[in-house]
C-alpha cells in the first residue's frame, strides 16, 4: 500500500463517491495503515471507523450496524480469522460482510479465510483503489440499506444532492463546490455524526479548519439563527452533523 499514491489520492479524489450512505469498520492494530485507509476511502465516500483490536471491534460491532467489515488477519490477540467466525456465529451480525486482509497470500490461508466466511480475501501490500472496488462490489452483490432521498429537507431549506442546489425560502443560495460536497456528504450520514477530517477536501488541512470555515459559511445560509444551529450541529469531540425534518 503506497503512502504517496493514498494522500495524492486524497487531494484530488471525490469527497462523495460510490461508497456514499455506507458505514465500514476497519480492523487493524497497525495505526499506519488503518487512518491510511480511513483517509482513502472516506474520499470514496464511506463513512469509516477504525478499531486496532478484535476487542474494540467486537465493542462497536454492538453498538452499531456496519454495512461490511475490513479485517486484518494477522492482529495480536485475537486473530481476524476468529474475529470473522464471531461475526458469523452473531445473529445481529451474521449478514454483515467481510473482507480479510492479510500479509500472507497462501492459498491455504486464503482458503481458510472463505471457510470462517468471508466475502473477499486480499494480500498485503495492495492497491488501495483495488480494495476500493473489491468493497463497491461487494456490497453491490450483498445489497445494503437504501442510500436515501434525492432531497432533503432543512426547515425552510431543501437542498438537492443530485444537482448540489440549495434552495432557501424559494431562492437559490450560492453554494462553493466545497461547501456543495461538505453538505451533500452530511446529508448522506444524515443524523450521523462525521469526523472532521472525513469532511477535509484537503489531506494538508491537517487542523480541519477549511471545515470548520465551510460549516460557519454554510450555517449562515441554512439557518435562522447561525450561532444557534438547528440543522448544521457541532458534535463535541468528532466533528459535524446534519440534522434534517
Amino acid at each position: 500500500m503506497s503512502l504517496t499514491e493514498t494522500r495524492s489520492y486524497g487531494r484530488s479524489g471525490p469527497i462523495a463517491g460510490p461508497g456514499v450512505g455506507r458505514h465500514l469498520l476497519i480492523v487493524d492494530d497497525d495505526d499506519r495503515i488503518r487512518e491510511l485507509l480511513k483517509e482513502f476511502l472516506a474520499r470514496e465516500g464511506y463513512r469509516v471507523t477504525g478499531a486496532a483490536h478484535a476487542a474494540a471491534a467486537k465493542r462497536m460491532m454492538e453498538l452499531i450496524e456496519f454495512d461490511l467489515v475490513v479485517l486484518d488477519v494477522m492482529m495480536p490477540g485475537e486473530s481476524g480469522l476468529d474475529l470473522t467466525s464471531w461475526v458469523r456465529a452473531k445473529a445481529e451480525t451474521s449478514k454483515t460482510p467481510v473482507l480479510l486482509l492479510t500479509a500472507r497470500g497462501d492459498p491455504e490461508d486464503r482458503i481458510e479465510g472463505l471457510s470462517r466466511g468471508a466475502d473477499d480475501y486480499m494480500s498485503k501490500p495492495f492497491e488501495p483503489r483495488e480494495l476500493a472496488l473489491r468493497i463497491d462490489a461487494i456490497l453491490r452483490r450483498t445489497g445494503g440499506k437504501p442510500i436515501g432521498p434525492r432531497e432533503i429537507k432543512l426547515g425552510t431549506a431543501v437542498f438537492d444532492m443530485e444537482r448540489l442546489e440549495l434552495i432557501r425560502d424559494g431562492a437559490p443560495q450560492r453554494l462553493t463546490e466545497a461547501e456543495a460536497q461538505l453538505l451533500k456528504t452530511l446529508a448522506l450520514h444524515a443524523h450521523a455524526p462525521v469526523e472532521r477530517m472525513s469532511l477535509s477536501p484537503d489531506t494538508a488541512d491537517i487542523t480541519g479548519r477549511a471545515v470548520d470555515v465551510q460549516v460557519t459559511r454554510l450555517r449562515r445560509k441554512l439557518e435562522v439563527d447561525p450561532k444557534n444551529p438547528r440543522y448544521l450541529q457541532t458534535v463535541r469531540g468528532v466533528g459535524y452533523m446534519l440534522a434534517p425534518d
